[in-house]
């Protein structure tokens, strides 16, 4: 296992050393979110080495124009860039006249940092010996609040530790920003205006092309034992503004600075009104004073974690690893917006642009469906529908006619704004990720109304690309799939993908089904959908010869389907033969000499596998499973998830384990050396899926819920929650047992646990032994 950038802690991520050449990793290691904003762990004082300062606003974006060599059709003309937003955390130190640098002090003494996940606050701790001979002790603590999510807070202490100190702090906002991530090196944002009054500034700033308006806020009071200061003074400029507070600390006396900050945002306010807006959420937080909000902080995550933790015992690592999970996944997004989805990043880097891949559909539904209500659900596949019409607008860029869609690869708004053209062009299969979406949703909460109201438009569009996007092969006397890239992104510009041809012929066989069943149920629905998309019989025949005569490559010597129609023609040399140095290869290694390797990024073959598990039969997994695992290199953080749910369904917990060690704390061990680019949001979902899916065993089968608990040698036990159509059940698998409580229900509710079917009393746990 790589090592760890962090200690081992059920409930916290701590770092108890200064460490400059890890500072840009724990930046991203312990960075905040609270669905609405986010930011990464940057220290508030100024610090004079590497660092990247990093404040990101839910659903706030530039339109980055597309830099390239080679210009093609079809390419999107811009790359929604995740914006670095202006910074309201700052806070410059000057202790008897010589700045608070710990990167250029004379010593740096006990640092200590914590993330502590249970109650959704970040505390920073150290003793500094600065170059005049000052000794103090300085703690920071910060959150984004839940309850107020437009404002974070920061306490900010400064103790004396041998002599008294001439002491003067100047909190500031500052619109001055770039993104790191940037083509042109544009200016991101243009700011307006910039207000101070009293111990309150405003910065107005907007961002250049998309217009989104913003107000930073701060408001700060400065507190020396009990004694209150008054601003001394400010200092404005056209990007920054700082309010200075002057006073002499004694030794041991505590100057304590408390600093609300945040953003409003054209979003939810009348651009006009973003100031007035500002003013009111700081009252509201002042109100609460900095304890008062910590306080309905710790209440807002308890409430979190009573419906989604899963707590691990007897294996402190896989128990952090999980939580840490966890936590991201509901600091990026709680489903109060439903014009918000989840980016891979979060708030916590900006690589990759955009706020939406087909992570969302393919890994992040199941999470949000079993810990949140049925409404935040129904809301990230509503995103997608809200955005039918520029997904077919998608399409007809590329050549594709009568109200086809082509889902983005990643965007903000609908528009695709990725622009590697093996992935923009070809990574089609993201359109049957959103359809298995919609089939998986339905399934699970019982709510087919999804299909009528919004689904079924959807679905049609997805099935028109599909129509369209196969070809007809005389020689293979069947339909066939030319210049795709599967999920593995270390094959690009392959035939038949036997991934992508598999679910684009379950699209077509799906969406027929559902069309007819909704002409059946629904009429009136049925009536305005064709009046929408003009769908007609001839079309839905259409559909199921395609499917019916699809192409899909094998091999009668391996008995495998393969990956593409190439596979067979590379050396298929195993990853256990590559050294070191060449680990991992998508920094050590050429793309050219990727390409023509058999090496795998994620799953690919073995995804179809996943979503399809019931299509196959166990031995053919098995097979497929030795075949192609052993030539993966799991360099997507998508990758050792699904590989440890079928590890596990193949009843081989010891690899189920290592891979589940390998996404839980793909970050926090830092797996893939990238940590300092920002988090695996969206894998993080997968993690949660190799317990519940992999470990716990998790089905649904014929509308009933079916267990087949396994736990890894490491473990004593483990237990979690799930909610299933409004009941919740309590699962409990140790060594010897699994116990199973039915919550919020008046009814009994069967379920099935290695098969055999078992009913559930309200309130009673039901035990057997595995």
């Amino acid at each position: 296992m790589n090592q760890s950038l962090v200690e081992a802690n059920e409930w916290s991520i701590i770092e108890s050393k200064y460490s400059p050449e890890t500072v840009v990793s724990a930046e991203s290691l312990f960075s905040l979110g609270n669905g609405a904003m986010g930011q990464r762990a940057n220290f508030e004082e100024n610090y004079s080495k590497d660092t990247f300062q990093g404040s990101y606003i839910a659903g706030v974006y530039y339109p980055d124009k597309t830099k390239v060599g080679w210009w093609k059709n079809g390419y999107p003309e811009y790359f929604a860039k995740v914006l670095n937003a202006p910074n309201w955390i700052g806070i410059e130190v000057f202790i008897s006249g010589e700045e608070l640098d710990i990167a250029a002090a004379a010593e740096v003494l006990n640092f200590r940092r914590e993330l502590n996940m249970k109650e959704g606050w970040y505390c920073r701790t150290f003793e500094v010996i600065l170059n005049n001979g000052a000794h103090v002790q300085v703690k920071s603590t910060r959150f984004l609040s839940l309850a107020l999510d437009e404002v974070g807070a920061i306490s900010y202490e400064i103790t004396p530790l041998k002599d008294g100190i001439d002491l003067e702090i100047r909190p500031y906002i500052d619109s001055g920003i770039k993104n790191r991530d940037s083509n042109w090196d544009d200016a991101f944002w243009s700011t307006t205006e910039v207000i101070q009054k009293g111990n309150r500034a405003f910065i107005e700033a907007h961002t250049n092309k998309t217009n989104f308006y913003t107000c930073t806020f701060m408001q700060s009071n400065l507190e020396v034992g009990d004694r209150a200061i008054k601003p001394a003074g400010e200092e404005c400029s056209d990007a920054k503004v700082s309010i200075h507070f002057v006073a002499r600390v004694n030794s041991g006396q505590t100057a304590r600075l408390t600093k609300f900050g945040g953003y409003t945002v054209s979003r939810y306010h009348a651009k006009e009104n973003l100031v007035t807006a500002a003013n009111e959420a700081l009252d509201k937080a002042s109100g609460f004073g900095f304890t008062g909000l910590l306080d309905l902080q710790k209440s807002a995550w308890a409430e979190i974690w009573k419906r989604s933790d899963i707590e691990i015992k007897g294996d402190v690592k896989a128990q952090q690893g999980i939580r840490y999970n966890i936590f991201h996944l509901n600091q990026t997004y709680l489903g109060k917006d439903p014009d918000l989805n989840i980016g891979p990043k979060g708030f916590t880097g900006e690589k990759y642009g955009g706020s939406t891949y087909w992570d969302t559909e393919a890994y992040c539904l199941p999470f949000y469906m079993v810990t949140k209500s049925e409404e935040v659900a129904r809301n990230l596949l509503a995103y997608r529908y809200r955005q039918l019409d520029k997904a077919i607008a998608n399409a007809e860029m590329l050549g594709f006619k009568g109200g086809a869609a082509l889902y983005p690869m990643v965007t903000m708004n609908g528009e695709e704004c990725h622009n590697e053209w093996e992935i923009t062009f070809e990574e089609i299969h993201r359109n049957g990720a959103i359809a298995f979406a919609i089939f998986n949703y339905v399934r699970f909460t019982g709510d087919y109304s999804y299909i009528p109201e919004m689904g079924l438009e959807v679905l049609i569009a997805i099935a028109r690309f599909w129509k369209q996007r196969v070809n007809y092969s005389e020689d293979k006397k069947a339909y066939v799939m030319l210049g795709v890239t599967g999920p593995n992104e270390y094959e690009n510009n392959v035939n038949n993908n036997w991934y992508t041809n598999y679910i684009a012929k379950w699209c077509l066989q799906y969406t027929k089904r559902q069309v007819e069943k909704v002409q059946d149920g629904y009429p009136g629905d049925y009536q305005r959908i064709i009046g929408v998309t003009k769908l007609t019989t001839n079309e839905l025949s259409n559909w199921e010869e395609i499917a019916e005569n699809m192409y899909f490559p094998y091999s009668e010597s391996k008995e495998v389907f393969l990956q593409q129609d190439g596979f067979l023609d590379k050396v298929l040399q195993p990853v256990s033969e590559l050294g070191l140095n060449d680990r991992p290869i998508n920094q050590k290694w050429s793309w050219d000499r990727i390409l023509r390797s058999p090496y795998i990024k994620q799953a690919d073959v073995l995804q179809g596998f996943y979503f399809f598990e019931d299509h196959f039969s166990v031995e053919q997994l098995e097979k497929h499973f030795d075949f192609y695992e052993p030539l993966t290199v799991h360099e997507s953080s998508l990758s050792p998830c699904i590989h440890s749910i079928q590890a596990a369904k193949l009843g081989r917990m010891d690899q189920a384990y290592q891979l589940y060690l390998r996404t839980s704390r793909l970050d926090l061990d830092d797996y893939n050396k990238e940590v300092h680019q920002g988090l695996h949001i969206t894998s993080m979902a997968g993690t949660w899926l190799s317990i519940i899916e992999g470990f716990a065993g998790l089905r649904l089968i014929e509308d009933k819920l079916h267990f087949n608990p396994q736990i890894p040698e490491e473990w004593e036990s483990y237990q979690f929650s799930i909610t299933f159509r409004s009941r919740t059940i309590e699962v409990e698998i140790s060594k010897n047992t699994a116990s199973f409580t039915l919550r919020s229900a008046e009814l009994p509710m069967s379920i099935r646990i290695k098969g055999e079917r078992v009913e559930l009393q309200p309130e009673k746990k039901y035990t057997c032994s595995l």
